[in-house]
């Protein structure tokens, strides 16, 4: 067992009865992860429905393409507030109620788009902003190494059954009459948004925000919980205090921390103007997974699929969106293979795999776009079966790999100090480049024709593949606090290997 002194936590010192493990994955790190996770079934569902609902709001509001786009892609744009401040909030409030929080701006505006007399979208893009960013990293902070990448995967789960359930959602609501459908299609956002709220009052706070806090005998309680054995618990709450420059002696319940500088104060610095080698390293290769996720094409599928759908020859909206149900089905059932691998192939195997997919599915769903534009009149069959079926592989690619990866690689590569900025300022990216791609995938369609706009997303994902082959080394079974030595070299050859027996071994290829 693991002795604890009445003035608070020994440093680490473990009596002779060691405790048998709970299991690889504590129980409680997976009930913790599923309610951070909540957030992003509001998130998945508000960018799903937005697919149909477009349909008929355009046909009741009367909106030009260029207007349609640019409601496609608001979202994402006032999602940037919620991102940008997410980091400072999160430090400041800490994890959890920063989720609380994430969810209040959802619920108020799932109620402004359904209900109000004028399309209102900066609730809930800020509510996006602060999900997108929190999730990830709380269950991150939670999640021990053995199944970090397994949990912290969930947000992209949750993303997509939300996206599952849009659809669901604009299939059944588009029997109701056009001024009608479209709003409870936005409005029923609102529900799990309660739940949320109610979910969140059984989560501990991030161990990582308490250490920071000075409060380490919170922070043990918290990772005795989500750890598979004491002796674990005690390893991992002595990396935080070290990466946090927590000397070893301070072992109370409550200490003040030395030059804390948990609330923000000198972390942009050290992040953005006077990085050391190893950080710049993570920030690029941050900045570099979020802008190839989003530009390669995703949310053109996801936000378009009854148009290209249309444009591929299925004529009917019914049809369109049926295919589209079809899409979020995909969607969702390989985000839990990939899910359910991420801890087993690692990191990059999953990220060239998934993007070697998509540049296949992109150039083929091209091709075949662009052969049945330039035969206009003729139903070619062949042609409108590659490219349903291409649209099914590109999803099936991009979840397998790109869309929960991204989340974990860029939730435990940051120091414990700078995780919160760091992480949003890779989900500003991300959501900038969705709105770009969102207000401008119409326009960029009839400039280059639908199948040049693919044609072109498989020019980035061939980009992406070279990048991640590089740039990016394998973060699996790394603890969180050690993970800034793989980086610094700007090469993908630094590798640290864990050994059955626990011992590391860093080796340069």
């Amino acid at each position: 067992m693991i002795t604890m002194s009445s003035s608070g936590i020994e440093k680490g010192v473990v009596t002779a009865e060691a405790e048998a493990p709970r299991g690889n994955r504590s129980r409680f790190a997976f009930a913790c992860a599923i309610l951070a996770s909540m957030t992003s079934i509001i998130l998945g569902y508000d960018i799903g429905v937005m697919s149909g609902a477009a349909i008929f709001i355009k046909e009741d509001l009367k909106l030009s393409d260029v207007q349609l786009e640019i409601l496609m892609g608001i979202l994402n744009i006032y999602s940037l507030v919620g991102s940008g401040a997410a980091g400072r909030t999160s430090d400041w409030i800490g994890r959890r109620y920063t989720i609380v929080l994430a969810g209040a701006f959802f619920f108020c505006g799932a109620l402004l788009m359904g209900f109000a007399n004028k399309l209102s979208f900066h609730y809930a893009g800020i509510g996006v902003g602060y999900a997108m960013m929190i999730a990830p990293v709380y269950t991150a902070d939670v999640a021990p190494a053995t199944s970090r990448g397994f949990l912290s995967s969930f947000p992209e789960i949750f993303i997509n059954i939300g996206i599952l359930l849009g659809y669901v959602s604009n299939y059944f609501f588009a029997k109701l009459p056009v001024h009608l459908g479209w709003r409870f299609m936005l409005g029923v956002g609102a529900i799990p948004s309660v739940c949320l709220a109610i979910g969140v009052l059984a989560m501990p706070e991030s161990p990582r925000w308490l250490v920071l806090q000075g409060r380490l005998g919170d922070a043990f309680k918290v990772l005795d919980k989500t750890s598979n054995t004491k002796e674990e618990a005690i390893s991992r709450l002595n990396d935080i205090k070290r990466a946090a420059g927590i000397p070893e002696d301070m072992t109370d319940d409550v200490i003040v921390v030395p030059n804390r500088k948990s609330a923000g104060k000198g972390v942009w610095k050290d992040l953005l103007v006077r990085p050391t080698p190893a950080v710049r390293h993570i920030l690029i290769a941050c900045l570099g997974i979020h802008f190839a996720q989003q530009a390669s094409g995703i949310d053109a599928v996801v936000l378009y699929s009854p148009t290209i759908f249309q444009k591929a020859g299925l004529k009917s909206k019914n049809d369109q969106l049926l295919a589209t149900v079809a899409v979020g089905v995909v969607k969702t059932l390989f985000i839990v293979v990939g899910t359910c691998v991420v801890d087993r192939f690692g990191r990059r195997a999953l990220l060239l795999t998934s993007m070697g997919g998509k540049f296949l599915s992109l150039t083929a769903l091209g091709t075949s776009l662009t052969v049945i534009d330039r035969n206009p009149g003729h139903t070619l069959k062949w042609a409108i079966g590659l490219s349903v079926t291409t649209v099914m592989t590109f999803v099936a690619a991009f979840s397998i790999g790109a869309g929960p990866v991204t989340w974990v690689y860029c939730s435990e590569i940051f120091p414990v100090r700078l995780r919160a900025q760091g992480a949003s300022l890779g989900v500003m990216l991300n959501r900038l480049m969705s709105g770009i791609i969102g207000m401008t995938f119409l326009s960029l369609s009839k400039g280059l024709t639908i199948g040049g706009a693919f044609l072109l997303f498989a020019g980035v994902a061939a980009a992406a593949w070279v990048f991640f082959f590089t740039f990016l080394p394998e973060t699996r079974g790394i603890p969180l606090e050690e993970m800034e030595s793989l980086f610094g070299s700007y090469t993908a050859n630094k590798k640290k290997n864990v050994t059955e027996e626990g011992q590391e071994v860093v080796e340069k290829h």
